[in-house]
Formats: C-alpha cells, structure tokens, sequence
C-alpha cells in the first residue's frame, strides 16, 4: 500500500548560487559525511558534476520529506537521509538516527528516482507500508 508521493524540481543554478555565497557550509549542510566525501571528489574532477550531485541530492530529499509527509521537520533532517547507490547504479535511501527509527517503526520502504539535466535537478520517490 503507498504511504506517500513526493517529487520535486531543482534549479541547478539555484544551488550553483548558494554555493558561492556560502561555500562548502552550504554542501555539508545538506549532505551526510558519505555524500559530502564523494561531493568533493566529484568537485575536485569537474565542478559542475559536483553542482549537479548535490542538485539531486537536495532535490531527492525534498521528494523524501513530502512522500512521508513531514517536510523538513523532525525527524527529518538533510543529513539524517543519505541518497546511495546499489552496485547496480540504482539510487537508494540510506536513513540515520531518529529518522531511520521513526521510519522503521512504520514498516516503511521508500523508492527514489532522480534525474539532472545542465539547469534541472529533478527526482520522485514512493514510500510504501511493507507487506510484511
């Protein structure tokens, strides 16, 4: 049974501007320890790769906060919900602390697309009640 929808669209350059006015306090504010070590790697290489990282990151986490309808309050935090990836390529959630518990108490599974293009960031996730 699905417990919730959620999709959002991100402006690449949006988040291109927040990092110039803040820097990387802005990345680590979004991004788990995991997500902002590989956002620096992929900055280092190609910066605009790095942009488009946390783009989707940002944006997979907003579609998260509405399928579970709490937006960004707790539990829900940017750094508590970690975008990974299965050795397939496919993206995943990776939940920490209260956030995984609350989740987790629920019998929750959640399902996460993302996408970027040169100026959109855009993702959608289905969270479902398990079967179990």
């Amino acid at each position: 049974m699905i417990y919730g929808i959620g999709t959002d669209i991100c402006d690449v350059r949006r988040i291109r501007a927040s990092l110039e006015r803040h820097g990387e306090r802005f990345a680590s504010k979004i991004l788990s320890e995991a997500e902002f070590a590989t956002w620096k790697a992929r900055s280092a290489r190609w910066p605009e790769r790095g942009i488009r990282f946390l783009a989707t990151r940002f944006s997979a986490k907003e579609a998260f906060s509405k399928a579970i309808g709490l937006g960004m309050r707790m539990p829900m935090t940017w750094r508590l919900c970690e975008v990974g990836k299965q050795a397939s390529g496919k993206p995943t959630l990776v939940l920490h602390g209260g956030l995984k518990d609350w989740f987790d108490a629920r019998g929750l599974i959640a399902h996460v697309s993302v996408t970027d293009e040169t100026d959109y960031a855009a993702s959608f996730c289905v969270v479902e009640v398990s079967e179990k």
